[in-house]
């Protein structure tokens, strides 16, 4: 079976020779789209390996690694593929990345009609394309981004009145009904670094060291990874200096056993609810992130670009590094984009381990 490491390589080697680019071209493969061009000299037209237009014969097709590199050998582009303007993949992803910037900058979100006309789309198709490339909804990515400024406000306002109107909220009463899933917290208990939240946490052993397990009332907030269990608890202290830490009793067992097994047997994943605080852009990131199928990986660059921001690669990987749910949230499936092991928060040995064990190795 070919890993999810094995299959990036490949097909970043691929349609590097004549015989695979003419095998695109057959197939209308449109993962070749990018990377080349072909010519045909009867036509003096040239395409994209994906165009629908009649195939031509071999002999009177040329390839050409760019637009640029066809039109100066005299091809003018199909009008059909339209090869000299961006592919579909790169303008959703535009369309998507200007539909992001427009739920940042507003004082209240905008509504899916709103969004749609602006992208030329249906409702429909907005929010499918949307959802595909970012792994939310404009709705959910609207409410991160609306948590992320809530956080904010909160950290720099002197009152929580201010920083619920710092933060785009029409009315007291509709940022404490949405407080709960917002911070994880009241607000109140937020500003003093989870003063008045109880979470439990417990400590237990795996094959690669120690784990720790922290959850709230809403699900689960933490899972490190580590050699030193005390170390493990200094960290957790240091995220939440003013939250309540309660010892694991015997039914918080049940659950450090959970992510045990999530450990030893990643496929397995966890069915347990996550109480995950980020930014909006880690939200979306960490969203993309699990939706990476078992045994497989996904560079840096791929990542951003699921998420409408191709070249947001170096934030891509600070989300990644921030990640406070190991293997649940599996940011151990991110590698650099010739397939090699970048940094990992708790080790690339146990990165190579965990991917090892996805692939059956």
């Amino acid at each position: 079976m070919m890993t999810g490491h094995t299959a990036q390589i490949a097909t970043k080697a691929a349609f590097e020779n004549a015989a695979e680019r003419w095998g695109a071209v057959i197939g209308r493969d449109r993962q070749a789209d990018g990377h080349f061009v072909y010519s045909v000299r009867t036509t003096g037209v040239y395409c994209r390996p994906s165009c629908a237009s009649r195939r031509a014969r071999r002999e009177h097709v040329r390839f050409h690694l760019t637009s640029a590199d066809a039109e100066r050998a005299g091809f003018r582009p199909c009008k059909r593929c339209r090869p000299n303007e961006p592919g579909l993949a790169v303008q959703r992803a535009a369309v998507v990345a200007a539909a992001c910037r427009v739920i940042e900058r507003a004082a209240s979100p905008p509504s899916l009609d709103a969004l749609a006309g602006a992208a030329g789309m249906s409702r429909f198709h907005f929010h499918r394309v949307f959802k595909s490339l970012t792994g939310v909804t404009p709705k959910g990515y609207a409410a991160a981004h609306r948590a992320r400024r809530v956080r904010e406000a909160l950290a720099q306002r002197s009152t929580v009145t201010e920083a619920i109107y710092g933060a785009g909220f029409n009315s007291n009463g509709q940022f404490y009904a949405t407080a709960p899933g917002v911070l994880g917290m009241t607000p109140s208990s937020f500003r003093s670094g989870g003063a008045g939240v109880s979470m439990h946490f417990a400590v237990g052993a795996c094959s690669l060291g120690s784990v720790l397990v922290a959850a709230t009332g809403k699900g689960v907030c933490a899972i490190f990874l580590g050699d030193d269990p005390d170390a493990l608890v200094r960290e957790l202290q240091d995220r939440f200096p003013k939250a309540e830490l309660v010892g694991g009793d015997r039914e918080f067992e049940g659950l450090v056993s959970s992510a045990v097994g999530l450990v030893e047997t990643p496929a397995l994943g966890l069915d347990l609810p996550l109480d995950v605080r980020g930014t909006a852009f880690q939200q979306r990131v960490w969203q993309a992130l699990r939706a990476i199928p078992t045994g497989s990986t996904a560079s840096y660059t791929d990542i951003a670009r699921r998420i409408g921001a191709p070249k947001a690669v170096r934030a891509v990987a600070g989300a990644c590094a921030a990640n406070p749910i190991a293997v649940a949230i599996p940011c151990h499936r991110v590698v650099r984009s010739d397939g090699a092991l970048s940094g990992y928060r708790w080790g690339v040995e146990r990165k190579r381990a965990l991917l090892e064990r996805e692939a059956g190795r």
